[in-house]
């Protein structure tokens, strides 16, 4: 009997995906366990092999198609077995749906009826023109958004399959980006430096001479239709605007200088930098005032009338005018095109601090004998050994010590995270990345601290992976190098705390009764109270000071 093939679910957060190629062509037997095809999901592209047997009877999207989860993508049955049904049933339930939403819509449809008539009859689809339409992937888990960094290709040359056809640059990194396709490049969609957002045409492979206007007529059509009614509003929007802009100059009457001759800028220029134009003298025809003769023009002290009555010599005296240079500035200000990364960072970072409530302790801790610890570690360690990486170790043997402070929210339920993942925030040129070192409880001051360089220099590079920084059940950032005494962060979502780590000062402090020369490093902690609270983080907090004032119970 035949069965369905559906898209299978293969992360967390797909819901759809690209099939990449496939490995079977109808008519060919399938075996349990055969690889039928490559899908591209939002994190990776994976093999998707098949659990039935049978021979392929039907195969549905073609390669370069984004298929929905659990949308058919192929049947398998008996040769010569009539499949049709299957398909009919699967689809009507989605065809009701549709139906339903036609209805909602339909004051849409009858205003635009004319137009979609005309639409329909020269309809056209990739498949029809053998053409493969290249979408912007999603490369992450949190891009919106991809830039063209660069094209490695150019229209008319030819494409593989496995050609890297450009370079992404996406709010993490700068990656490339497959074809999986073979033909002529017929189109490019975005120019370099340019962005498209996920699932954008970027550009069309297809057969050497195909004409692919048809179908991005088509692919345009919904967003011309939009920006008509939108057009037509912006127009009333600008002719109320004019009206009154006409009736308040009307209203107010002539200024000083509104009956001057002067072009428009220099009008501008002499409102900002308040000169009246009537005591300027125009250069142009007609003596017109143009921009030169405001930027050329300088202000005359203004004459003092004298009074009618005689004034006395002691009144004079007693009354003296201060005559002050006038100075005149210019406002300036240069825009730069935000960058993938800095806006995801602008995204996360307000998701965070307005859906987590935070709350934040601080504790001082004694570094004396962490500073002598790390002398003595130096002298034989392989890698120098920081104090962020003796904080990032003491952070998870603390951690291990009070899971609830290593743990997350997921709306109905808490996880309570056993391993212990380390995110370190790192500044980079564009904004902030967060590499994590993973079980750094189990890892030595060396291992970490040689990890941390690596990702570093990455970082640095834009070479860090997704599988770099995903992950982390908790985050430690230091400011302290840059001589930052205490300070407060963000939460780094889905993680229910973070660690803000300060310079070590040198302080008066009491020992033993007497005021003596002291090591003090302040750490403060931002905690999500959905999931800790401030006893539990107060803990973990002595914990952690402990095992940075007694180091040694770090190498045990």
């Amino acid at each position: 009997m035949a069965e369905v093939v559906r898209m299978p679910k293969m992360s967390d957060t797909m819901t759809e995906g690209v099939i990449a190629k496939w490995h079977k062509k109808v008519g060919d037997k399938v075996n349990s366990g055969d690889l039928i095809a490559e899908v591209e999901t939002d994190k990776a592209t994976m093999d998707f092999e098949s659990y039935q047997e049978g021979t392929l009877l039907y195969v549905g999207p073609k390669e370069g198609e984004a298929v929905a989860v659990d949308a058919v993508i192929a049947v398998l049955g008996e040769e010569g077995e009539d499949y049709k049904a299957l398909l009919e049933g699967d689809s009507s339930s989605s065809s009701k749906e549709e139906a339903k939403e036609e209805k909602e819509d339909s004051p849409n449809v009858e205003e635009g009826a004319s137009d979609d008539a005309g639409d329909d009859s020269s309809s056209v689809s990739a498949e029809d023109l053998d053409c493969t339409v290249i979408t912007m992937p999603l490369l992450s888990d949190t891009m919106t958004e991809g830039v063209i960094a660069q094209w490695n290709f150019k229209v008319g040359d030819a494409i593989k399959s496995d050609d890297a056809i450009a370079d992404v640059e996406t709010d993490k990194a700068t990656m490339e980006v497959t074809a999986y396709a073979e033909g002529t490049l017929l189109y490019i969609g975005v120019e370099a430096g340019q962005a498209a957002k996920v699932n954008d045409i970027i550009a069309i492979v297809g057969p050497e001479g195909t004409d692919v206007t048809p179908l991005l007529k088509q692919k345009s059509n919904a967003p011309a239709k939009a920006s008509k009614s939108e057009g037509a509003t912006q127009e009333k929007t600008e002719t109320k605007q004019q009206e009154e802009v006409s009736s308040s100059s009307d209203a107010s009457g002539a200024s000083d200088d509104s009956r001057v001759k002067a072009s428009p800028l220099a009008r501008k220029i002499a409102k900002d930098k308040g000169i009246n134009l009537n005591d300027v003298k125009g250069s142009a025809d007609g003596g017109r005032i143009v921009k030169k003769d405001v930027e050329n023009f300088i202000p005359k002290a203004k004459e003092t009338t004298s009074a009618p009555a005689p004034v006395s010599a002691a009144a004079s005296t007693e009354t003296k005018t201060i005559s002050l240079p006038q100075y005149i500035g210019e406002e300036k200000y240069t825009e730069q095109k935000v960058s993938q990364m800095r806006k995801t960072i602008a995204r996360r970072l307000s998701e965070s601090l307005f859906t987590a409530p935070h709350f934040y302790l601080t504790i001082s801790v004694d570094m004396d004998n962490a500073m002598e610890a790390r002398g003595q570690i130096n002298t034989v360690a392989p890698v120098k050994v920081s104090f962020n990486d003796i904080v990032i170790k003491a952070v998870a043997v603390a951690l291990k010590q009070h899971p609830a402070v290593n743990s997350s929210w997921k709306g109905d339920t808490i996880r309570f995270n056993e391993h212990v993942n380390v995110g370190v925030a790192m500044a980079v040129e564009d904004g902030l990345l967060v590499p994590v070192v993973r079980f750094a409880d189990g890892k030595s001051l060396s291992h970490i601290s040689a990890e941390v360089k690596e990702y570093g220099q990455k970082a640095k590079a834009k070479k860090l992976q997704p599988s770099d920084w995903e992950g982390s059940t908790f985050t430690v950032s230091n400011l302290g190098m840059f001589g930052i005494d205490e300070f407060t962060s963000i939460i780094n979502s889905p993680d229910g705390a973070i660690l803000s780590v300060g310079a070590i000062q040198q302080v008066p402090v009491v020992k033993n009764g007497a005021v003596v020369p002291g090591n003090v490093m302040k750490l403060t902690l931002g905690c999500d109270h959905r999931v800790v609270d401030g006893a539990t983080g107060a803990a973990f907090l002595q914990t952690l000071k402990g095992l940075l004032e007694a180091p040694i119970r770090l190498l045990a």
